[in-house]
């Protein structure tokens, strides 16, 4: 009996092993050479854009990126210009036509675009009571709409060559609904829905598309987040749960792994243990997920002002609150790293900036 045992136990092993091998040699197979290729990602001005667009160029695509604000897109223009060919072209992803037309734009300089990444987004925290109709209708415009848009503009050209990749960034709030970022989940909800019904649909024109649920990630955000209600305490949360290793994936792994993804084809990949384990809990019991996430909104600030403010000018003016800028202090470095102080609509005034321990953000 015993000796019948181990010969199923090595016969299990060896059948798991068959597996895993034959599961890599599938993926190796599917696998796409990204070199000589036209990548465009969506907001790749900052953040985790700007780190998917430069492992593009690593992988040695020509790169496009859009964004609104014209000194954050010269400023990542440059810094990405190092890394390889790179075009930057100011778009708001809220509106079809500059959508259309800077999709358009690409083509005409580089002929094609065999990779998008919708990536650019927006995010407003604050308590349901502070957000207005605008908040969910410009979480909407961007988070969806924008995406929706890019894909359907360059659909065309992908379906006539039978080839394309296709990336979604949506969130795991487009899994589970967080508290106190109620419009962001609703366009995130849409999004995944989006992703995930074109990757059906488009299987047969042989394009691949990738529906990203990242959780938490180090990339310096909450300093361009809006804020509303009780600002500088609706930042402590968010701002802390972004800050260490403990509690968000490092961006720039997480940027190697969407891109590996996209090369790949893979059809989902989730980011984080948290966001992963977030996930799973909810699935498995959503019950006493809604209730915990319930009991987590109970603890979060409650505040009906509804004027807004991002994060880092809510840090360059709270003298008085010290927790703040120690995590202004803190999530600095990484924010200057990905390129989050060069926007000129939202630098803080110099007064402000000699006051605050933020990096100066140049005008």
């Amino acid at each position: 009996m015993a000796r019948r045992d181990r010969h199923l136990s090595r016969t299990a092993l060896a059948g798991a092993a068959i597996l895993y091998l034959a599961y890599r040699a599938l993926a190796r197979l599917r696998s796409a050479n990204l070199d000589g290729q036209v990548a465009l990602v969506t907001g790749g001005s900052r953040g985790l854009g700007l780190l998917i667009a430069q492992e593009l160029l690593r992988q040695g695509c020509k790169v496009a990126i859009c964004a609104r604000d014209p000194d954050e897109l010269e400023a990542a223009r440059q810094r990405l210009a190092r890394s390889g060919r790179v075009i930057a072209l100011g778009c708001d992803l809220a509106k079809r036509e500059e959508v259309e037309a800077t999709v358009a734009q690409v083509l005409a300089r580089f002929g094609r675009i065999d990779v998008l990444v919708n990536n650019g987004g927006v995010i407003q925290v604050g308590p349901l009571e502070a957000m207005s109709l605008a908040d969910f209708e410009l979480a909407m415009g961007v988070n969806f709409w924008g995406t929706v848009y890019t894909t359907l503009a360059v659909l065309p050209q992908m379906r006539a060559r039978r080839s394309g990749r296709i990336a979604n960034i949506t969130s795991i709030g487009g899994k589970v609904a967080v508290p106190h970022l109620l419009p962001y989940t609703c366009s995130k909800f849409a999004a995944l829905g989006f992703s995930e019904g074109i990757q059906e649909e488009l299987a047969k024109d042989h394009i691949r598309v990738t529906t990203v649920i990242p959780g938490l990630m180090r990339t310096g955000s909450p300093m361009n987040v809006l804020f509303k209600g009780d600002r500088a305490r609706e930042l402590v949360w968010f701002a802390g749960g972004d800050a260490t290793a403990l509690t968000a994936m490092s961006a720039e792994r997480a940027a190697k792994k969407i891109v590996r993804a996209i090369r790949r084809g893979r059809s989902h990949l989730t980011l984080g243990l948290q966001a992963k384990a977030l996930r799973l809990t909810h699935d498995l019991l959503p019950r006493p997920t809604a209730r915990l996430l319930s009991l987590g909104a109970r603890l979060l600030p409650r505040s009906s002002d509804s004027a807004s403010e991002r994060g880092r000018e809510i840090a360059a003016h709270a003298d008085g609150h010290g927790v703040v800028q120690a995590l202004a202090r803190f999530i600095g470095r990484t924010a200057r790293a990905t390129n989050q102080f060069s926007g000129s609509r939202i630098a803080p005034s110099k007064r402000r900036r000699r006051r605050s321990h933020l990096p100066h953000a140049r005008r």
